[in-house]
């Protein structure tokens, strides 16, 4: 329940609507789709995933631990948000991938696909750097982007339309450690 003493101690006192994905049902999930990833990905080519911050640090941390085949891990820092609950419409980008892409399965892993600002600006960027293949895994797809440069392959959860905190989602950098996926 969204209301025990545990959630409430972890928010602060801030009360949750409804906590919409346990602590469980992520894991069962985030196991399924690295699974699938190291099935896909052709054996003996190389894989980098590429984790979009800060939100997907949980997630990313937890999917690459269950794809059993050899990957690197880079990140990148793209902003939407700022402090709201609704995206800006500018992204920042404010750190850069180091990780050489080009000739490499490149798989972005984002936390949540809400508006597609992020992914449409970060895509054709990545790839101009000439990746084998370039694919998306994200934990929560809201399904709400109009013209999408490119569909997520590897979804966690359809996330209903609502303000989603935990697992790396924040709201105002607070919230992130929450093990569930909750409802704000």
């Amino acid at each position: 329940m969204p209301d025990t003493a545990l959630t409430l101690a972890r928010t602060g006192g801030k009360p949750l609507q409804r906590i919409v994905y346990s602590e469980a049902q992520i894991a069962a999930r985030v196991r399924e789709m690295g699974r699938q990833i190291a099935e896909d990905i052709p054996a003996g080519e190389d894989l980098l995933v590429l984790g979009l911050l800060k939100g997907s640090f949980i997630f990313l941390s937890d999917l690459v631990r269950e794809i059993t085949r050899p990957l690197q891990v880079d990140f990148l820092v793209a902003s939407s948000y700022g402090s709201g609950t609704t995206t800006s419409g500018e992204v920042k980008l404010l750190y850069n991938p180091s990780a050489e892409i080009e000739g490499k399965h490149l798989i972005i892993c984002e936390d949540i696909v809400d508006s597609g600002t992020t992914l449409n600006r970060l895509v054709p960027m990545l790839q101009k750097r000439g990746p084998r293949s370039l694919e998306i895994c994200a934990l929560l797809h809201k399904h709400i982007a109009k013209d999408l440069v490119r569909q997520p392959r590897w979804i966690g959860f359809d996330a209903p339309h609502e303000f989603l905190i935990g697992y790396g989602l924040d709201h105002s950098e607070n919230f992130r450690n929450l093990p569930f996926i909750g409802s704000l």
